[in-house]
């Protein structure tokens, strides 16, 4: 490459700087999770998680872009919170100095274990998502010509968003037709091997210069419409499969100790925050009609009892009013209910939906 194009790499790179901090709280965002933030990464991959064709995105201002929903997902809608004039693009088809600005690598499926997912095909888990981040890292450093401590600087004023853990109990462990998981550990022994891979994932992201870090909790799988249809019709009215809601619980617990220990100084310079997914789901549930919602336990589009014994077919017709209904599909939230989502994660002051600190107090740090 000659001194001119090093020099318009440059150029471009500190534009995009300039631009990023005149029009937003923190510089750049990175999304990093599975398909509850996935917008498009698994579109050119041989899976059966995907969503490019509608009627996901039948409400997206881009209309069918691999979003598993009927429009935004809640890092849309915190992109937007946050002050960035456009969403943060896929990893997949991103490139060049648009990188400074932050980059979604979240793939269908994926999970703190690598094996999780595999039911449906191929996926990128949270190790290679964790290696695409490190090429991003290289390449910036090479725009701006090898300069080390600039990039880690930048970086570290950056926002990243974690969405791990769910597909792990989904898609391995309450799976036992094609895992082991089920069998060979107890749900507190399984938690804890997962917090020990997840540890050690969190703490390669802060080495590679992360340090303003939001975590979330895994939601009431237990009560998404898929898990609804499995039950059987005498099961004492129960309205989720509590088995699955008290495995996760665990993990939950471990995630903000693990968030507890990270500000407490085993991450010098950190700030870690842990998003209560679980509770905020239930809340959702529980005051339903204070947040409009009318139907809690049906997606809007799906086949089956609840519409949830799978996604939501190519051309399906969904329902009219999405509004109105708190899940999309049988795993996935709408746009209404991601809203919620994302504005208790950016300004709720009750440490019941966001600990320590809520994610406008973390892009002020």
């Amino acid at each position: 490459m000659s001194v001119f194009s090093n020099l318009m790499l440059v150029i471009l790179g500190l534009f995009w700087v300039v631009r990023a901090k005149s029009s937003s709280q923190v510089p750049c965002f990175f999304i990093f999770g599975d398909s509850l933030v996935d917008n498009g990464n698994n579109n050119g991959i041989l899976t059966l998680s995907k969503a490019n064709y509608m009627p996901y995105g039948i409400d997206f201002p881009q209309g069918v872009t691999g979003r598993f929903s009927n429009g935004r997902t809640i890092v849309d809608v915190l992109a937007q919170l946050l002050g960035f004039s456009d969403f943060i693009p896929p990893y997949a088809t991103t490139r060049g100095p648009a990188l400074l600005r932050g980059v979604n690598y979240a793939s269908g499926a994926a999970g703190i274990r690598d094996e999780t997912g595999n039911n449906l095909g191929q996926h990128l888990s949270m190790n290679q998502q964790i290696e695409n981040f490190f090429r991003t890292k290289e390449d910036i450093r090479k725009m701006w010509r090898g300069n080390t401590s600039g990039v880690n600087e930048y970086l570290s004023k950056c926002i990243y968003y974690v969405v791990m853990g769910s597909n792990d109990y989904l898609n391995n462990y309450f799976m036992p037709n094609y895992y082991t998981t089920s069998v060979q550990y107890s749900p507190r022994t399984y938690a804890a091997l997962l917090l020990q891979d997840y540890e050690r994932q969190l703490t390669q992201l802060y080495r590679l210069g992360a340090r303003k870090v939001v975590v979330t909790a895994v939601g009431r799988i237990g009560c998404i419409p898929y898990e609804l249809a499995r039950l059987d019709n005498d099961s004492n009215g129960s309205q989720c499969n509590t088995t699955i809601n008290k495995a996760i619980l665990p993990f939950n617990r471990g995630l903000q100790q693990m968030v507890d220990r990270f500000n407490n100084g085993d991450l010098p310079r950190a700030r870690f925050v842990y998003v209560n997914s679980y509770d905020s789901s239930r809340d959702l549930v529980v005051h339903a009609a204070s947040y409009g919602f009318e139907v809690i336990d049906r997606g809007c589009c799906g086949v089956g009892r609840n519409n949830g014994q799978i996604t939501c077919l190519p051309l399906q017709l969904p329902c009219n009013d999405r509004t109105k209904y708190l899940f999309w599909d049988a795993f996935h939230p709408t746009e209404a209910a991601n809203m919620i989502f994302a504005n208790k994660a950016y300004s709720s002051k009750l440490c019941a939906d966001v600990y320590p600190m809520n994610m406008r107090q973390l892009a002020m740090m």
